[in-house]
């Protein structure tokens, strides 16, 4: 088997890009080799790769500064998706593509499942929905996998904030009215490949069990990094920013753990063997 994978600089490529290899051949990517910007470049790797299956961890993932960029955003997280997915059903690859929670507008207090309606309230969520209905438009076998507040011990993300300051035993105001849930970057690789090795296909929400505020999840690292850090509660409105977020984006995993044949570990059990693992190493 022949793999495409885009985005391997990236948090989620980086995990992907080991846990791909047992599958067959990877063909790893970054920007510099596939800009996805660019539809012409996007084709012509793709038909050099000639892959059976195109992992597509690619993305604009600036959430704030979509608002002041959105062509931009639009080309790589709305259109390249569905050029991907015209190329996948040329080959008869199939397309793995990641969406989030953010396309839908917070308004339930209960999980999403896959069959509510999404309602982006940012760009950057616009362009997220905009690529998930592309690649369904392309009529290509596909997997689409929404997930929430990824991170890992690369890139800049959530985790690595609250980690730093807790490293130097700041004290810390994290806003408690966000509500989502927590996903290591490992994680998503891991049941990734789950999912591929299961042929699934179709939308499915791909998160751990449980749900957390942003709060929570920063007392929590500052649990399992066994500092002194002090966490104080805020709220959203004291940290104005450009794009607007979902005040609850949990995502329902019961489609994905019946495909899987098994429940979901919960999202605080991840981040301490994470912790662990990345204090390691």
């Amino acid at each position: 088997m022949r793999i495409l994978l885009t985005g391997r600089n990236g948090q989620v490529g980086s995990e992907l890009e080991r846990t791909l290899a047992p599958l067959g051949e990877v063909i790893a990517t970054d920007r510099t080799r596939l800009n996805l910007e660019s539809e012409d470049d996007t084709r012509r790797v793709v038909r050099e790769a000639r892959p059976d299956v195109i992992v597509n961890a690619a993305a604009y993932a600036a959430v704030d500064k979509a608002e002041s960029e959105p062509e931009l955003a639009m080309r790589v997280n709305g259109t390249a998706p569905g050029v991907l997915g015209e190329e996948a059903k040329r080959l008869g690859a199939l397309l793995v593509h990641y969406s989030t929670d953010y396309v839908f507008d917070g308004e339930k207090r209960s999980p999403y499942t896959e069959e509510d309606a999404p309602n982006p309230v940012s760009h950057y969520a616009r362009t997220k929905l905009d690529g998930e209905r592309a690649v369904a438009a392309s009529g290509c076998r596909h997997l689409v996998l929404r997930t929430s507040w990824v991170y890992g011990p690369r890139a800049a993300n959530f985790y690595r904030i609250i980690a730093r300051k807790a490293a130097a035993g700041e004290s810390m105001r994290m806003v408690d009215d966000q509500t989502s849930v927590p996903t290591t970057s490992a994680f998503l690789a891991e049941q990734t490949v789950a999912l591929v090795r299961k042929s699934a296909t179709g939308l499915l929400h791909l998160v751990p069990s449980g749900e957390a505020t942003r709060y929570e999840f920063a007392r929590a690292v500052v649990r399992a990094a066994g500092s002194t850090s002090q966490v104080q509660t805020a709220r959203t409105a004291e940290f104005p920013a450009p794009a607007r977020r979902p005040v609850y984006s949990v995502l329902s995993n019961r489609k994905a753990a019946a495909m899987l044949g098994a429940s979901l570990p919960d999202w605080e059990s991840l981040l301490h063997a994470a912790v662990k693992t990345w204090t390691r190493a």
